[in-house]
């Protein structure tokens, strides 16, 4: 009898996680690949609609500004510090991307990246997210960490304090998105 090997067991590698999406993977499900380990994106109803009104807001602010740029939803992915992140949004300027990526991954980190997180997350998977705030950093990408349930913000901008932001907040694109300001409690309408 041959036994079968998972082929998400063999992945040891950015490279075999490319190759594994390729021949693998149906369309219907996120991964990522984060410190060695494929991981399937969860979601839900609730994180995807606040991941949605983030996108809305970026996009229309980007095309009312004519910002040379890309704005993405979660399916978008990018390469991160050698790793494969899935953002649930992201803005990549035109300098990073001069034109879009049509399959797989984008090679190039988001200036800025939206995680959106539920506040009853596991152990493992805030250690998987801090693990990602780092290589964000480390790659001069912002991120934002959303947690719809406690209607929280923590924004982490390379070289800076992580700045804790509430329901009567306002984010800003600092120098990403000059200009742009989003009272955090439009998320959560």
């Amino acid at each position: 009898m041959v036994s079968q090997t998972n082929p998400i067991q063999a992945v040891r590698t950015a490279e075999e996680f490319d190759a594994f999406l390729a021949q693998f993977h149906t369309g219907d499900e996120i991964y990522e690949f984060i410190g060695g380990e494929i991981v399937e994106v969860p979601s839900n109803p609730y994180a995807s609609e606040v991941g949605g009104t983030i996108f809305f807001f970026f996009k229309l602010f980007v095309r009312e500004h004519a910002i040379a740029g890309h704005v993405t939803p979660a399916d978008g992915g990018y390469w991160v510090s050698g790793e494969r992140y899935a953002p649930d949004v992201a803005y990549i300027s035109q300098e990073r991307l001069p034109e879009p990526i049509t399959k797989g991954y984008c090679p190039n980190p988001p200036n800025l990246a939206v995680e959106v997180v539920s506040d009853e997350t596991s152990s493992e998977e805030l250690n998987r997210l801090r693990w990602k705030i780092t290589n964000y950093l480390a790659a001069e990408t912002v991120a934002w960490v959303v947690f719809p349930v406690s209607q929280r913000v923590e924004v982490y901008v390379p070289g800076q304090p992580v700045q804790l932001l509430g329901i009567d907040d306002t984010l800003d694109g600092g120098t990403i998105l000059p200009g742009f300001q989003l009272p955090v409690r439009e998320i959560f309408k």
